[in-house]
């Protein structure tokens, strides 16, 4: 049985700076492949950063895959 979620801690995570800059610089690489008109708004696909550092984003780095591949569970393995 999976344990209860504890979302007040959540949150707190969410509230640093660390995670902050990791989620702005998540937000950098879609906007910058939106630019490159690799991707564009509401089709479903994510900017995937193949070495998991989502402040690298070097265009070696970085790739636009779905949704579906990207949020699978070999992240977990």
């Amino acid at each position: 049985m999976a344990t209860k979620r504890d979302y007040k801690e959540e949150y707190k995570y969410h509230q640093t700076d660390a995670q902050k800059k990791r989620r702005a610089a998540r937000n950098k690489a879609r906007r910058d492949a939106l630019a490159k008109g690799k991707v564009k708004k509401g089709d479903k696909k994510d900017v995937h950063h193949k070495d998991g550092n989502p402040k690298n984003n070097s265009s070696k780095n970085v790739a636009v895959v779905s949704r579906k591949k990207n949020r699978g569970a070999y992240r977990f393995a």
